[in-house]
């Protein structure tokens, strides 16, 4: 007859257990919690909720054609390389070569802290492919944030049939 011994709990150590094996599960469950725990608050895009909500409303503008909107809630680095005019003519004429966006379909979101230029401070560079009326192109989005609030800095399409 065979006997099965079942490993006895004595001073904190696991009796008839490798202590290596031990400390192996006790490093794969503090692992397994130390990245749930940092995992946890992010949002699955890599955009912080500020920037998701600025982008939303940009986009919401542009597919509207609220230009003058979108204007008045750009940062001011939009405003300061354009006027009301030039942003509102810009973007109209995105919309009249390629028409209404119909999908778009997230391909890159970087977050990145820089002290240079293109966009020196806290930004998100978020890159679509986008199916319009009249062909697909490639939207970027630049979104900064000052003060703890983000806004649109750049908006860029590229397309063959802006050509």
């Amino acid at each position: 007859m065979t006997c099965v011994r079942s490993p006895r709990v004595s001073k904190g150590r696991i009796q008839g257990w490798p202590s290596l094996t031990v400390g192996l599960l006790t490093l794969i469950v503090a692992g397994a919690i130390l990245f749930s725990a940092c995992t946890a608050n992010m949002r699955r895009s890599g955009i912080p909720a500020g920037a998701q909500t600025a982008l939303d409303a940009a986009i919401e503008n542009i597919d509207a054609a609220r230009y003058d909107e979108l204007y008045q809630e750009a940062s001011d680095e939009w405003r300061n390389q354009s006027t009301l005019e030039q942003s509102r003519s810009t973007v109209q004429t995105l919309r009249d070569r390629l028409g209404k966006a119909r999908t778009r379909s997230l391909l890159t979101a970087r977050e990145e802290q820089t002290s240079t230029a293109p966009i020196a401070g806290h930004s998100v560079t978020v890159t679509y492919q986008t199916t319009f009326d009249r062909g697909e192109g490639l939207e970027t989005f630049t979104l900064i944030e000052h003060g703890g609030r983000w806004a649109l800095a750049k908006y860029y399409v590229s397309s063959s049939g802006l050509k």
